[in-house]
């Protein structure tokens, strides 16, 4: 067995997202189990170098996990020949001057979205990284979730008929600070630190929509700030410029409709805290984080509409579960192995800074939509 190395530059650990799915479920996981098994005896060995401001903060994290090397100078890390791959999972604001080092470093680059701030940053980046001849991927975790891999299985099958409608919901309620501690950080609530539902979460829906149902030709978007006055981590009130709550319809590539409500000010009611219900001609799904439910043609009841009676039967009862089939490992992780099989071995790998700016376009193109109350076409995207 030959272990081959790839010394990975990992920016923002000390964050919560960085730091559990990145580090802790991806890279260490991998580790742990002996490598990323390349084929023919080979074996990819991650080697993570931890960046970041706050030394204390990295040195804990190294200690914790038997790690030793840390460092509070990016430049003196990506000057560094031995790095092979620069992560980052900073806040928005400070990705994009990192990013541009690290192209002009020659490192491969995988990182989080969104990857700028607005679409011509994002561009930028995806041509500078192509110009460059580096390897690059962008998170894109969701289509690697258990429950979408189910609906994409059912797609694939053909199960659906001719698709023609999606509705997704997504949130939960994020406390405000003040009597109960807020399970996001204040920065997401503020538009001049990079902060908003929007930029967060549209582009997600961009990749889930593009890569299940094809691309997203049109937003109408409605936006909101639902609760105007937090309190930050020193429990400091301070007033919300970002949103908290977009209501988006997408056109998609094919003629069927997208519904995502997105919202950090609602309580849920419902089985997990993302779903979305596919609609089709031969069947109907339902899939969330882990599950995935369906109803064929075949089996779909007649509900009658009647008010003046209650209701006798339990409609969620109607739907049959679709089983595992298969283990599905951790998503964040799914795709750390396929973008470390794309460096070391230039297999396929599309999820890239491209993808990425596509995500950033829909996010800017929401904004605008909300701001001018219209539909807004969405071009597609070329470097």
């Amino acid at each position: 067995m030959t272990r081959r190395t790839v010394r990975i530059a990992m920016n923002g650990v000390t964050g919560r997202m960085g730091y559990r799915q990145h580090l802790v479920r991806s890279l260490l996981a991998i580790r742990e189990q002996g490598g990323l098994d390349l084929g023919d005896g080979d074996v990819l060995w991650p080697e993570p170098v931890l960046v970041g401001r706050r030394e204390h903060a990295l040195r804990a994290i190294a200690d914790r996990h038997g790690l030793t090397e840390i460092s509070t100078d990016l430049d003196a890390v990506l000057a560094d020949d031995t790095i092979d791959v620069y992560f980052d999972a900073q806040v928005t604001s400070a990705r994009v001057e990192a990013l541009k080092k690290a192209v002009a470093a020659g490192k491969h680059l995988y990182t989080e979205k969104p990857t700028a701030t607005d679409l011509a940053g994002a561009l930028e980046l995806a041509r500078l990284a192509a110009a460059a001849g580096i390897k690059h991927g962008v998170v894109q975790d969701k289509i690697f979730l258990p429950g979408l891999l189910k609906l994409k299985r059912l797609i694939d099958g053909g199960f659906f008929g001719e698709i023609l409608s999606v509705r997704g919901e997504f949130g939960y309620w994020v406390f405000e600070g003040d009597w109960q501690e807020a399970q996001r950080p204040s920065w997401n609530y503020r538009a001049e630190d990079g902060g908003g539902i929007v930029v967060d979460m549209f582009p997600h829906w961009e990749y889930v929509l593009h890569e299940l149902f094809g691309r997203v030709t049109s937003v109408t978007a409605q936006v909101a700030t639902h609760i105007p006055r937090r309190w930050d981590e020193d429990g400091k009130p301070y007033e919300a410029t970002a949103d908290d709550a977009a209501y988006g319809v997408f056109g998609l590539e094919g003629g069927a409709i997208a519904q995502i409500n997105s919202s950090w000010a609602v309580r849920v009611n419902r089985d997990e805290l993302v779903e979305f219900q596919v609609d089709g001609t031969h069947g109907s799904a339902v899939a969330g984080l882990r599950n995935c439910r369906v109803q064929h043609r075949s089996a779909t009841p007649k509900p009658v509409w009647n008010p003046d009676l209650p209701v006798t039967e339990s409609f969620r009862d109607q739907w049959q579960e679709i089983p595992d089939n298969t283990e599905f490992d951790n998503g964040f992780k799914a795709q750390w192995e396929l973008f470390l099989r794309h460096v070391a071995l230039d297999e396929p790998y599309h999820w890239d800074l491209l993808a990425g700016a596509r995500g950033v376009q829909l996010a800017e193109l929401g904004l605008r939509s909300s701001a001018e109350g219209r539909r807004i076409d969405v071009p597609e995207l070329a470097l």
